[in-house]
């Protein structure tokens, strides 16, 4: 039985293909598209589904849609109505994609697909929490899910047990999580939707000064984790933008300019908004440990992106195992709608085993094969050599001791925002060079943006504060102390941006300002090539840690094909590129020429 989920209209469209309840194939659209966190219909990642196991339409037995629309534009007339007439401008902006879209999602659904079954729809929480738990490796656990909002739903919490989940309470609309976030997002000068992650990045920089300030101005926080917002400094209710101008006067100054440079003042805010999301976290988890008593947490919506505050909720909270969805957001609801529908609507039995999950790395979309590599580089005639798989390692390896930045392309792409080791951009993470090449050689973003380590599973524990499996990359954990350089005097007097050239470990690409990392453990089970690269990296330097950042530039989404890694390749300065069993050289390739400067593409935000 194939039942296809697909999430849209939002942002981070995409589409997800289930046989008989196990996971066949998933993709978000701006991998095809290449349009960033593009929220069309995502036919081509359904024709893609579709493609991977020889089907077509005709065969799928059910489609589901992640959210409920009627639902959701009843919460939007019922906020219009209720800001009246303040929210003119923003109405007559949504109206007309519901009007002409949103509204009639079963016969769009239909006709873009040529379906003629029924289309079913799950609310947008219970997809977050069906694709939370029933992949996890738990026949029972907590559930919770944060975002910004669904249909009413904000943060919601409930429990999984075998194929059953049972939401227990919800904070609804306008009071977010999510969207506290991303009004900060926006006030400090990034993209809503977008630029969260930046936030995060750029709060170790910064003193959380301002934490007081949001917790008596801006949100009431309970022990039980339940909050409520000041509404009156925010504008997202009715106006165009995230806050307003009594938002402004609080923290003395409108929101930056994204193109100003950032200042102190940023570092502090982000640091502030990030130390109070941690502590909303916090406060929910025990809640809800207290209120299920399981040992078990599975978590899902765009907050449990927030490896952060993941990490601090494992290491301090009640729960002895986290499990965060790979997709945390939106596209992970295409997976959720179609799993609620396989296990609720059909009533389909579930095993899990404790140990491992059915995620399968979350390495679910396309992979082209040796033949196809070869026949796209011999057509466009652009030089390689063929390697064996052992001496692919070796070689790459080597490349990465000498200093080369590499582009890594290796069996099926990965689903969710996170590179896995399938479309990354690796280096030697011991380079104290690396972290400042790759921002502003290669990715072309802001130069305090954290790298991720990929680590040997069996040596996690040598180098990080940490000793669980954490293949998504969605936890964080300090460098261990004995990895650590100490601070001078002088150095601990820095502030802000003059902390990034300070080297803080013996792995300084991947160690963040405050000592931490965003952990990736490769443990071989799903991506054999990547583990042997890091294996045989680490025999030849005794060294079981390399750089990991996902292939692409800002503005860009991930590479998906061999066309797309060879584009992102030759327009940075990246020294290498691995196709498979192919290895490209820089300085062997035919000068690139594009028509027009190639950053004109891209959405530089």
């Amino acid at each position: 039985m194939y039942i296809l989920g697909i999430s849209a209209y939002y942002h981070d469209s995409a589409a997800v293909l289930i046989k008989d309840g196990e996971i066949v194939a998933a993709a978000q659209e701006e991998r095809f598209t290449r349009k960033k966190h593009d929220e069309a219909f995502p036919l081509r990642a359904v024709e893609y589904c579709l493609s991977e196991v020889g089907i077509d339409i005709s065969e799928v037995d059910h489609v589901a849609f992640y959210d409920k629309p009627l639902l959701k534009f009843e919460r939007l007339i019922e906020t219009y109505l209720s800001y009246a007439p303040r929210g003119w401008m923003s109405f007559r902006k949504a109206m007309p994609l519901w009007i002409s879209k949103k509204l009639h999602l079963p016969k769009i659904i239909k006709k873009e697909l040529g379906w003629k079954g029924k289309v079913l729809f799950t609310e947008h929480h219970e997809s977050h929490a069906a694709s939370a738990f029933f992949p996890s490796p738990y026949e029972e656990a907590a559930i919770i899910c944060f975002d910004g909002v669904g249909e009413w739903a904000t943060t919601s919490w409930g429990i999984g047990r075998g194929n059953r989940i049972e939401v227990k309470e919800q904070i609804s609309f306008p009071h977010s999580l999510g969207l506290l976030y991303s009004a900060f997002t926006y006030y400090t000068g990034f993209k809503v939707n977008s630029g969260e992650y930046k936030v995060m990045g750029l709060a170790p920089y910064g003193e959380p000064k301002y934490v007081d300030l949001i917790m008596d101005e801006l949100i009431d926080l309970k022990e039980d984790g339940s909050f409520r917002m000041d509404m009156d400094k925010f504008n997202y209710c009715q106006g165009l933008t995230m806050t307003n101008n009594k938002f402004n006067r609080l923290f003395g100054c409108p929101p930056r300019n994204p193109e100003e440079k950032l200042n102190q003042r940023e570092m502090d805010i982000a640091a502030s908004i990030q130390k109070v999301t941690e502590e909303v976290m916090l406060r929910i988890g025990r809640h809800v440990f207290d209120k299920t008593g399981q040992k078990n947490l599975c978590m899902a919506g765009g907050v449990a992106l927030n490896c952060v505050g993941n990490g601090r909720l494992l290491r301090e909270g009640p729960f002895k195992n986290i499990w965060v969805q790979p997709s945390a957001g939106d596209a992970g609801g295409a997976l959720g709608a179609a799993l609620t529908i396989w296990y609720h609507y059909l009533d389909m039995p579930r095993e899990a085993n404790g140990k491992g999950d059915r995620q399968y790395g979350s390495y679910l979309g396309p992979f082209y094969t040796r033949e196809k590599i070869k026949e796209f580089l011999d057509g466009k005639g652009y030089p390689y050599k063929e390697y064996l798989e052992d001496d692919l390692y070796e070689e790459v390896a080597g490349r990465l001791e000498r200093g080369d930045t590499i582009g890594w392309f290796q069996g099926r792409m990965e689903f969710g925002p996170r590179a896995l080791g399938a479309r990354s951009i690796i280096g030697d993470a011991r380079n104290p060079e690396m972290q400042k090449k790759m921002n502003l050689k290669i990715k072309y973003r802001e130069s305090f943006r954290p790298f991720a380590p990929s680590v040997l599973l069996e040596h996690v524990s040598e180098w990080f504060e940490y000793d669980s499996e954490s293949p998504y990359m969605l936890m964080v954990a300090p460098v261990k102390e004995e990895g650590r350089i100490p601070m001078t005097d002088e150095q601990k007097g820095l502030f802000g941006i003059e902390k990034l050239n300070v080297p803080r470990s013996h792995i300084p690409a991947v160690t963040h300002v405050d000592y931490s990392a965003r952990i990736q453990t490769v443990d071989g089970k799903h991506n054999k090539r990547y583990y042997g690269l890091i294996k045989k990296f680490y025999e030849k330097t005794d060294c079981p840690v390399i750089v990991n950042t996902s292939f692409n530039v800002r503005g860009e989404p991930i590479v998906c094909t061999p066309e797309d890694a060879y584009r992102c390749f030759m327009r940075t300065e990246m020294d290498t590129l691995v196709l498979g069993e192919f290895i490209l050289s820089k300085k062997e390739q035919p000068e690139w020429r594009e028509k027009k400067d190639w950053r004109d593409e891209f959405e530089l935000d």
